[in-house]
Formats: C-alpha cells, sequence, structure tokens
C-alpha cells in the first residue's frame, strides 16, 4: 500500500458519498481508493469495525451491503454511496442483543471478542439463506473468518443454539 506523504492526500480528488448505517444518514467526503474498512473506522469512528488482515482472509472486517456481507477492507467506500451499511452495532433491536449475539454469549462463543464482530455478520448473511444449517455447512459458514482464541466449538454450539431459538 502507498505511503501518503503529509498533505498529499488533501491534494487529492475527494468524492462526497452518502449511506445508511446502522439506521443513521452518513454524509462525508473521501478519497476513490478509500476503502470502507478506513472510512469507517477512521472517519466515522465505528471501531467495531475491526482491521485484521487488510487483504480479505480473516472476515473481523466484515459488514453488511443491502444486507449482503462484505469484507470492508476489499470494498471501496465509494461503493457504500446510496447504500445500506450495518455493521455489529446495528444489530442491536430496541438496545436488546440481537438473538444471534445472545446465542453467542449464552455459549461463551466471545473469547476476547476481536473477531466476533464479522463473525456475527457473515453468519447473519448466511443463516437468511440457510436457517437450519447442519454443522459442517456451518463450518462451511466461518471457512472465509478466522479466531484465533477458540477451535470454533462454542461458536458452532452459538449457532445451533439460535437455530433452535428462531424456529
Amino acid at each position: 500500500m502507498k505511503t501518503l506523504r503529509p498533505g498529499e492526500e488533501e491534494r487529492m480528488e475527494m468524492v462526497q458519498i452518502e449511506f445508511t448505517l446502522n439506521g443513521e444518514r452518513v454524509v462525508g467526503r473521501t478519497p476513490p481508493h478509500r476503502t470502507l474498512l478506513q472510512f469507517l473506522r477512521d472517519e466515522i469512528q465505528a471501531t467495531e469495525v475491526k482491521y485484521g488482515c487488510g487483504e480479505g482472509v480473516c472476515g473481523a472486517c466484515a459488514v453488511l451491503l443491502d444486507g449482503q456481507a462484505v469484507n470492508s477492507c476489499l470494498t471501496l467506500a465509494v461503493q457504500a454511496h446510496g447504500r445500506q451499511v450495518t455493521t455489529v452495532r446495528g444489530l442491536l433491536q430496541d438496545g436488546e442483543l440481537h438473538p444471534l449475539q445472545a446465542a453467542f454469549v449464552a455459549e461463551g462463543a466471545v473469547q476476547c471478542g476481536f473477531c466476533t464482530p464479522g463473525i456475527l455478520i457473515t453468519l447473519l448473511d448466511h443463516l437468511q439463506h440457510h436457517p437450519h444449517p447442519s454443522r459442517e455447512e456451518i463450518r462451511q459458514m466461518l471457512a472465509g473468518n478466522l479466531c484465533r482464541c477458540t477451535g470454533y466449538r462454542k461458536i458452532i454450539k452459538a449457532v445451533e443454539r439460535y437455530t433452535l431459538s428462531v424456529e
């Protein structure tokens, strides 16, 4: 990645973007090359979106873009223009945890918590399309998310708990 010299970014072309973040309108200006991850963390202070690898491998930066999970490190901020972006913070319902979040807490699937936001976002996208996955399907759903703390057992149990609660 190219490192900009002091003041260089200010001379670059800036693009105005507008999108909805967790139900709130966001308007900002960004260079066309800035990633959605950088914009969310640096401009909006949405620090629940984690910087992991910066290469789309670990899934820590996953957000929902119009309801579909994307790695925000591989998505340009300008691609969010006119769209809906949801982070893990946007999953709260009337101040209560989303049922999948509650299942993670109940099963102790959170551990250090760094990977959890991306895992929750990824799982919710998959579970929209496959609401009652087998254990093997859950493992496949998690293939793009890395967790260094667990063997994924508690995460899988949390997904199973969640799927039982939404029947």
